[in-house]
């Protein structure tokens, strides 16, 4: 009679081992046989697929590349001369400084020949400023204006009763546009309210006078 085996003994830990050496042998092989497995090969429809979406692809960038290139030399044609128009606005900062250091000028004030020199300035400036307008060139109306931080820039303020703060009292250098963009700011002065401690102290002064 063969002997039942009894459940609460241990078995043997050789036995376990070959065991375990069995299985993970078994493990290796399948695992190699997967990685010798060879690749599946594509179906032409799906190849054929593949080469649609590269070529989409590649039709797409090279659309995208020709609007950039027709949109940088659209810029460069309408604003190629933006450097050049820039430098340009020193003629007439250049006379106006002229026109006022004559108009200040103690010995030739109210003389004929002041009189005939400004009149030449005056032509020469109209002429510059009808050669930018025909090249887009424009200047920027300030005077009187709400301070606009897109075409002006605050140099000073002037206590002024009379406007409401930030309105463009002075003109100390003239802005200009080329087309839609910015050539240069107009530096400006702006109104604001008068100071009331000023106002107090003139009056506090005059009752004192007066008393």
């Amino acid at each position: 009679m063969e002997k039942e085996q009894n459940p609460n003994l241990k078995t043997d830990p050789i036995e376990e081992k070959k065991e375990d050496e069995v299985t993970s042998n078994s493990e290796i092989l399948d695992n190699e046989s997967k990685i010798k497995e060879p690749l599946k090969e594509k179906s032409p429809e799906e190849k054929i697929l593949e080469l649609e979406d590269k070529l989409t692809r590649t039709f797409a960038e090279m659309e995208n590349q020709r609007r950039r290139f027709e949109k940088e030399k659209e810029e460069a044609f309408e604003y190629g001369g933006f450097s050049f128009a820039k430098e340009a606005l020193n003629l007439i900062d250049n006379l106006e400084r002229s026109k006022q250091i004559l108009e200040n000028d103690d010995i030739l004030k109210n003389s004929e020949a002041l009189k005939k020199t400004l009149e030449h300035f005056d032509i020469i400036n109209k002429d510059l400023l009808s050669v930018f307008s025909k090249n887009n060139i424009k200047p920027i109306v300030s005077l009187n204006k709400k301070l606009d931080p897109n075409l002006h820039q605050a140099m000073m303020e002037i206590e002024d009763d009379q406007k409401e703060p930030g309105i463009i009292v002075q003109e100390i250098q003239k802005g200009f546009t080329i087309k839609d963009r910015l050539l240069r700011p107009a530096l400006v002065a702006v109104s604001k309210k008068p100071n009331d401690n000023g106002k107090k102290h003139e009056q506090n002064k005059e009752n004192l006078e007066s008393k």
